[in-house]
């Protein structure tokens, strides 16, 4: 994938922008399968979340780890994107706003 663009209604009734989306190149490849830190502590990851700066996997926020969000706060990395198998949205932090690939608007 090479580029992510707002929904048209930017996931929120008022439909805010993106600054985000237009500095990234290249999606990295993911660094991992699994969220890594509920693997080491014998936890399954639940839904998963890749950093589209790093390429970094965590668990979603309705995982206990909630580790893609705290990835967020530390690294201060602005977007991430679904990892599970047939969801293609993103997100950004800092906006709040939903993205899709190109433009298109798949079924949520």
């Amino acid at each position: 994938m090479t580029g992510w663009v707002v929904r048209p209604d930017g996931g929120r009734p008022d439909g805010p922008g993106c600054a985000h989306v237009t500095a990234l190149s290249t999606e990295p490849a993911a660094r991992s399968d699994s969220c890594l830190e509920c693997a080491a502590r014998g936890r399954d990851g639940g839904h998963l979340r890749r950093c589209l700066t790093c390429g970094h996997v965590g668990c979603s926020d309705s995982s206990p780890g909630a580790h893609a969000t705290a990835h967020h706060e530390s690294s201060g990395h602005p977007l991430v994107r679904s990892a599970e198998p047939g969801e293609t949205w993103a997100w950004c932090y800092v906006d709040g706003v939903y993205l899709d690939p190109h433009g298109d608007s798949p079924a949520r």
